[in-house]
């Protein structure tokens, strides 16, 4: 562990990026949106650029970091400087869409304490423990890979109301953005999270990381990982429902 370096520019490049692109979004992209849909359109589209954006990235920085290693990464390995840049990137975005929420939704406390949750776990890792990043890149992947899906489907949503386009898109969606969604976060994810408990509570990660943090994290990300399966599975029930429903009228 260290004192907490910012010796790189990449943190606020990063913010400047995430600001620019909201506000382009805010003010110019979504300018004709009624307020409210306006403001959550512009956070959503600042999501599609850190989504499959981090995908990616942490793709390369996990395949670039085993390439260069005489050894597999674990759950403890030090985190390299492309590890580094993911999380930044990571941080600036949730920082900025933490903002987003505390200006225009300061009362959706659930989504203002996973970011909250999020950047600690990410700013700890990167600034403090400086190891584990590994277990935080693939679950980042697993996370982000359903973002571009999601954010479609968000969108078609505000607007399925007024726009029959929107609407046919929001139904032609929802069933492969659902089932892909379980997959990744009730069945992958879960599986992941397990192997990272049993590293971490057999004392595997040795003095790399201290307990209070793996602790902390673990806490954390199984929390995410409950809420994701409670919130899709509600979606399914919603989905359900309207499937009876257009049925009965058909």
């Amino acid at each position: 562990m260290g004192i907490p370096s910012f010796q790189t520019l990449t943190l606020p490049t990063f913010i400047f990026f995430f600001v620019s692109s909201y506000l382009l979004a805010y003010f110019r992209i979504f300018h004709n949106w009624d307020p409210k849909h306006r403001a959550e359109a512009s956070s959503c589209f600042i999501s599609l650029t850190h989504g499959t954006t981090a995908v990616f990235m942490a793709i390369y920085a996990l395949t670039t970091h085993t390439t260069k290693s005489p050894s597999p990464p674990t759950f403890s390995s030090p985190n390299t400087f492309l590890h580094n840049t993911v999380l930044e990137f990571s941080i600036s975005y949730f920082s900025i869409d933490l903002l987003h929420y505390l200006i225009f939704f300061p009362n959706d406390t659930l989504f203002i304490l996973h970011h909250l949750a999020t950047l600690y776990v990410f700013f700890t890792c990167r600034f403090i423990v400086q190891h584990g990043s590994f277990a935080l890149l693939v679950l980042l992947i697993l996370a982000e890979i359903t973002s571009f899906c999601q954010n479609v489907w968000t969108l078609a949503g505000y607007r399925k109301a007024d726009l029959p386009v929107a609407g046919k898109v929001f139904d032609l969606i929802s069933l492969p953005f659902f089932a892909f969604y379980t997959i990744v976060r009730g069945i992958i994810g879960p599986l992941f999270v397990y192997k990272m408990g049993v590293f971490y509570i057999n004392q595997m990660a040795g003095d790399s990381i201290p307990v209070w943090a793996w602790v902390s994290w673990m806490i954390v990300i199984v929390t995410a990982i409950l809420i994701s399966i409670v919130w899709v599975f509600d979606h399914w029930i919603d989905w359900f429902k309207r499937r009876k429903a257009m049925n009965k009228l058909a």
